[in-house]
């Protein structure tokens, strides 16, 4: 085994109606200004939002709200939702969705605490120095972002597609209220199910030495998924396999099951990194084209 540090400070709030503990934990951080960040409409037309705004206003948070996020999320939406942060007086980012709202608002973060291009983190110019406070209510398990130091975004121009790492950008809070999930498109809960295995995977097929416990609740994330995956196929609302899956979801990618195993294998990712920034493939998707074709190569 190889030596290693395990840093997880993100406070995870798990359950049904946990969303309605946003304004007291958002309030609990002594911000002055929220940015409520989401994709799609759907989050409007679910009533999450107005759950989560009326949780806010109750706690007597001020607030702005910008939607847009679309998969592989743009740096252009980044830049333009950094000057309406600074122009704002935004100190606190609130993420609502999956992986890439997160990742977005992580980037966003780091445009707004500190001056220069927020790009040349992801292109690897230079180490981030300041982020403002993140904070995520989950809708979609997949990404992991919502424990994790990483984020992914897209350079419209070239579909360049990069990710960064960096502790500073650990959510304060997560919230996880599996029930978000049950009107997810069948399509959608398939790619995260791949994600979540691949986060496990790249870090349990490493060629340096590991440990015992961290090899065994890799093997119980991969197995939980798979069986609850199935469960899902033929019953979306159940809610006992959407929570096992969100919490899987979560430890996949925190990094609990790469400890004594050193940083993984990760070309997978990388390879379907190109994939998705050049022809704007769903991440699960295009990891379940590339895994096989690896797996086979290299084992």
């Amino acid at each position: 085994m190889q030596n290693f540090n395990y840093f997880t400070p993100t406070k995870i709030v798990f359950g049904k109606n946990t969303e309605q503990q946003v304004g007291e934990l958002i309030q609990a951080q002594h911000c002055k200004k929220v940015l409520i960040h989401y994709g799609s409409q759907s989050a409007k037309k679910s009533g999450l939002l107005d759950r989560i705004k009326a949780s806010l206003d109750n706690a007597g948070i001020a607030y702005i709200e910008l939607g847009g996020v679309v998969p592989n999320p743009l740096l252009s939406l980044v830049y333009q939702v950094i000057e309406l942060c600074k122009q704002e007086g935004v100190d606190f980012i609130l993420a609502v969705g999956g992986g890439s709202v997160i990742d977005s608002a992580k980037a966003i973060a780091y445009g707004v605490a500190e001056e220069g291009d927020v790009w040349e983190l992801y292109d690897r110019k230079r180490q981030a120095t300041a982020c403002l406070p993140v904070a995520t209510v989950l809708t979609i398990s997949a990404a992991g972002s919502e424990m994790s130091d990483g984020s992914v975004i897209t350079k419209d121009e070239g579909g360049i597609k990069r990710g960064y790492s960096n502790n500073l950008s650990r959510p304060k809070f997560s919230i996880l209220n599996p029930e978000l999930t049950v009107t997810l498109p069948a399509y959608q809960t398939a790619s995260g199910n791949v994600d979540i295995l691949m986060h496990t995977m790249e870090r349990y097929f490493t060629p340096n030495g590991t440990m015992d416990i961290t090899d065994t609740i890799a093997e119980s994330i991969l197995k939980t998924v798979m069986k609850n995956a199935q469960i899902l196929v033929k019953d979306p609302q159940n809610y006992q396999a959407r929570a096992e899956i969100m919490w899987c979801g979560s430890l996949s990618h925190n990094g609990l099951t790469g400890c004594g195993g050193g940083n993984g294998d990760w070309a997978t990712h990388m390879l379907e990194h190109e994939l998705s920034g050049m022809f704007d493939v769903t991440h699960g998707a295009g990891l379940a084209a590339m895994w096989g074709h690896w797996a086979r190569y290299v084992y």
